[in-house]
This record gives C-alpha cells, sequence and structure tokens, in this order.
C-alpha cells in the first residue's frame, strides 16, 4: 500500500476543491509528500482501484450522474450494463465517475466528498 492519499479530481469541480481545500487543512499536500493529485479526465482510476471500489461502495456510488459524460450515455444504458461493461466504461472515461475519488493509504475508496465520511477514515 502506498503511504499517500491519492486523490483523482478535476480542477473544474467544485466538490474536488472543496474536498482538497479540507485536506490542506489537515496537513495533507503534495509538497508534504502525503499526498498524490491526479487529474480524473486524464489519468482515471485502474481497473482495479474500481473494482475495489465498486465491491466496497457498489455500482451505483461510482457513477457521476450529473456529468455529462453520464447524461450522454443516459441512465437507462448505464442500469442495463452488466458490472464488466460497467466497470469498462468507468476506466474508458473518467468523466463518469464520482469525484473526488480517492484512496486512502489502508486502500479504502472515498467517493464525492462527504465530511464526515472523509473525517472517519482520514482521522479515525
Amino acid at each position: 500500500m502506498s503511504q499517500r492519499l491519492r486523490i483523482y479530481s478535476y480542477a473544474k469541480c467544485g466538490t474536488c476543491r472543496k474536498a482538497l481545500q479540507w485536506l490542506a487543512q489537515q496537513g495533507f499536500s503534495v509538497d508534504a509528500g502525503n499526498l498524490e493529485l491526479l487529474d480524473i479526465t486524464e489519468q482515471p482510476p485502474s481497473g482495479a482501484e474500481l473494482r475495489a471500489a465498486f465491491e466496497s461502495l457498489g455500482r451505483k456510488r461510482l457513477f457521476n450522474t450529473s456529468g455529462q459524460s453520464y447524461r450522454a450515455l443516459g441512465s437507462a444504458a448505464v442500469a442495463a450494463m452488466d458490472d464488466a461493461t460497467a466497470l469498462a466504461a468507468l476506466a474508458a472515461d473518467g468523466k463518469l465517475i464520482k469525484r473526488p475519488f480517492a484512496i486512502t493509504p489502508e486502500g479504502a475508496t472515498l467517493v464525492g466528498f462527504k465530511l464526515e465520511e472523509w473525517q472517519a477514515a482520514l482521522q479515525g
């Protein structure tokens, strides 16, 4: 396991900016060496990372249902996908993934920025 928190984010995402601001307040930064920051559109999470998130959080939590990529596919098309197809779609298009997408040093996955979940995972 990495000793750093890995964050997949998108610069234009307000929720990502909130999460990064909160993380900075908690002492997480690229400069401190305890944060790895990746652009989710250029370098989406790996298939293995997505599968682990899928298994721990469920399929529904992984999709960015308010994004353009999701709307272009349509909710019915996403609902009709089998799990393997859904994971392949997520791996192929980072904008389909709910963000920020974080992997803690312990290997847990956080999706979206729910303060209570992030506090429990990173401060507890």
